[in-house]
C-alpha cells in the first residue's frame, strides 16, 4: 500500500523560513558575545586595581591625619576564568495529512566567571624595605626626565636640602617642613629657582657617566693582544695626558642636577665628582648651581634628600590640618615660573565627597579627597606612581590572602 506524499507548497517554506529566521539570528548573537564580553572584563578589572591603588593612598593619609599607622596591601595577581556555551538543537515534524512541515530550532547560551585575586600585606622586611626606606636617585632622575615639572617632584620626593662644602662636608640643612617657616621659605624658594632654570633648559638632570681606571697605568702601549681581549670583556685602553695608558672601564655614577652640562666637564673631573658624591647614601641627589653657569647668581651647592613612601605619605596628610603649607614668593634672582601653588599636594577634608570625579574615600566621618586642581591632579599621579615603584611588585612576601568570587 502506498501513501501519497504531497510536496510542501511554498507558502509552508516561506513559514518555515520564517520561523527559524530568529533563531539562527540568536545563535549568531551568541556566538559573538565572548570577545567584548572579555574586553568589559579585563578592562573593568584594570580600573578596579587603578582605583583601589588610589584608595589605598588617599585611607593611608586619612589614617596618618587620624594619627593611625598606616596598612599597605598590593594585588599581585587577578586571575579570572572566563566560560561561554552556546547550544543549538532543531527538530522537525512531518505530517502526510496535511501539506505543513513545521522546523523547531532551540537556541541556548551562557557564561560564566570565576576571578581569583590574591593581596600581599606588606609587613617585616617587605615593609621596612618599601615604605620605610627612602627613594633613590634614580627616581628622582626617571621622574624629571618623564616630564615631572621639577618644582614638583621636589617639593613632594624631597625632604630637603643639605648644603655642602666643595669637599662635600656639612654645611647645614634646609628642611622642607611648613613647621620651620624659615627654612621651608628657602627650600621653596631654591625649588622655584631650579624650575626656571629647567623650564628654560638651563639645568641638567642626568645620571654621570665616565671611564673609571681598573688598573695602574703603563707607560708603555699596550699590544694588539691586551686591545682585544680588553674589548671583549667590555674595557678600553686609554692615553692620559702625561703619555701613560691606562685600562678603563664605562661606568654610569651618581644623579646629578647642575646648571652646567656634566659633559662638558672631563673624565677626570666627572670620576672625581662621583666619588664625592658617593660618600652619600642613594637617597641623595647631588645639586650644583654654579655661580657661572646660568642663574648663578643664586648658587647652591649640596645634596636633596629624598623621602619615603611613608615620608611622603606624612607630610601631605600634615598639610591636610596639622601644618598646612603657605604661599611663598619666588626670589628675586628668580625668572617668572607658570604655577607656584601653596601646596604640594592637597588633600580636601568636607563631611560630603566631592560631586567631581577626582579620586577620594570615607574615613572616621569625614571624605578626604584629592584637590580640584590640574597641579593636584599632576602631583597625586605622581604619587601613584612613586607607590607602584614601592609596592607595584611583590615576591618572596609570605601568607598572601587570596580570594575567590
Amino acid at each position: 500500500m502506498k501513501f501519497p506524499y504531497r510536496r510542501p507548497d511554498a507558502s509552508g517554506l516561506v513559514a518555515m523560513a520564517r520561523s527559524a529566521a530568529p533563531a539562527l539570528l540568536a545563535l549568531a548573537i551568541a556566538g559573538c558575545a565572548g570577545p567584548p564580553v572579555l574586553e568589559r572584563q579585563v578592562l573593568g578589572y584594570d580600573e578596579v586595581t587603578s582605583r583601589l591603588d588610589q584608595k589605598l593612598l588617599l585611607l593611608n593619609i586619612a589614617r596618618t591625619d587620624n594619627g593611625m599607622p598606616v596598612h599597605f596591601t598590593s594585588t599581585s595577581t587577578i586571575a579570572a576564568t572566563f566560560n561561554w556555551t552556546t547550544t543549538l538543537g532543531i527538530g522537525g515534524e512531518w505530517r502526510r495529512s496535511s501539506g505543513d512541515s513545521f522546523l523547531g530550532l532551540n537556541v541556548g547560551s551562557g557564561a560564566s566567571e570565576n576571578p581569583t585575586f590574591s593581596i600581599h600585606p606588606l609587613s617585616g622586611q617587605a615593609f621596612t624595605e618599601r615604605i620605610l626606606t627612602p627613594f633613590k636617585d634614580q627616581s628622582f632622575e626617571f621622574l624629571v626626565f618623564q616630564g615631572g615639572a621639577i618644582d614638583r617632584v621636589t617639593r613632594l620626593l624631597a625632604s630637603g636640602i643639605e648644603v655642602q662644602n666643595a669637599d662635600s662636608s656639612f654645611v647645614r640643612f634646609i628642611a622642607n617642613d611648613p613647621a620651620l617657616p624659615q627654612e621651608y621659605a628657602e627650600f621653596r624658594r631654591i625649588a622655584t629657582h631650579l624650575r626656571w632654570l629647567n623650564d628654560n633648559r638651563q639645568l641638567f638632570v642626568r645620571t654621570l657617566v665616565f671611564a673609571e681606571p681598573i688598573a695602574p697605568p703603563l707607560k708603555a702601549a699596550p699590544n694588539a693582544a691586551d686591545v682585544i681581549n680588553a674589548d671583549k670583556e667590555g674595557l678600553q685602553w686609554r692615553q692620559n695626558a702625561d703619555g701613560s695608558y691606562q685600562l678603563t672601564r664605562f661606568q654610569a655614577g651618581r644623579v646629578v642636577v647642575m646648571n652646567v652640562d656634566p659633559m662638558s666637564l672631563s673624565n677626570q673631573a666627572r670620576f672625581e665628582l662621583n666619588e664625592r658624591i658617593k660618600r652619600n647614601p642613594r637617597g641623595f641627589v647631588f645639586l650644583d648651581v654654579r655661580a657661572d653657569g646660568p642663574g648663578g647668581d643664586f648658587a647652591i651647592r649640596g645634596a636633596i634628600k629624598l623621602r619615603s613612601m611613608l615620608q611622603m605619605l606624612a607630610f601631605v596628610a600634615n598639610g591636610a590640618r596639622a601644618v598646612p603649607e603657605f604661599d611663598v614668593a619666588p626670589d628675586p634672582r628668580t625668572g617668572p615660573t607658570p604655577e607656584n601653588p601653596r601646596s604640594a599636594l592637597h588633600i580636601d577634608i568636607s563631611e560630603t565627597a566631592p560631586a567631581t570625579t577626582i579620586a577620594s574615600i570615607d574615613f572616621a566621618g569625614r571624605a578626604y579627597s584629592v584637590g580640584d586642581t590640574q597641579w593636584d591632579r599632576a602631583t597625586f599621579a605622581m604619587l601613584g606612581d612613586l607607590f607602584q615603584t614601592a609596592v607595584g611588585e611583590v615576591k618572596g612576601v609570605d601568607l598572601p590572602i587570596t580570594i575567590s568570587k
